[in-house]
């Protein structure tokens, strides 16, 4: 149980009879090596691949609900366009950068449940958090994982920019689409 997010990519692959070859898809659709008889190629017109997967990323979460989804946050399946995209990079590069430069100091933090009591844990956060609070900030809800400023932040920073900036090499990619659940 958690907060899970998704971006996904659809690609139209509609196979039209007035585009040459060149320009066609060829969709099989297999399941155990063999052709999946229930599902006619011929009739698929998109493909949807995850682009990438986030648990408990809140700030990654919250930069979607006020970006694609005018703040209202419930679950909802997003339309994000590639300028959305170029924007999160930017911001993520900026937030990035800021971190790299702070000093870090340690808090603690709750890390679970033993024998019925909560047993906190040491963790490193960074000290300068201006930036990161004015461009991604950090956003609670239930079980939305921890709302430091810390490695687990800046690392989902780090992964999201190396999928995403790949993912903009493509200029061929049709339409990406933000979802999370709880």
């Amino acid at each position: 149980m958690g907060l899970d997010m998704y971006l996904t990519k659809k690609t139209y692959v509609k196979q039209w009879e007035h585009k040459t070859p060149e320009e066609q898809f060829e969709v099989v659709v297999k399941k155990g090596g063999v052709t999946y008889p229930n599902i006619n190629p011929s009739k698929i017109t998109y493909v949807e691949e995850e682009v990438m997967y986030w648990r408990k990323a809140n700030h990654i979460h919250n930069w979607f609900v006020e970006n694609t989804q005018e703040g209202n946050d419930n679950c909802q399946t997003s339309f994000v366009s590639r300028e959305n995209i170029n924007e999160l990079v930017s911001i993520l590069k900026q937030v990035k950068q800021s971190l790299e430069k702070s000093k870090k100091g340690v808090v603690e933090v709750v890390g679970g449940w033993k024998n019925g009591e909560e047993y906190k844990v040491p963790v490193e956060v960074f000290e300068d958090t201006e930036i990161a609070e004015e461009l991604l900030p950090t956003a609670s809800g239930f079980f939305f994982g921890g709302t430091e400023y810390d490695e687990y932040y800046l690392e989902t920073i780090n992964n999201t920019l190396e999928v995403l900036e790949k993912e903009l090499e493509d200029e061929t990619a049709d339409e990406f689409y933000y979802h999370a659940s709880w």
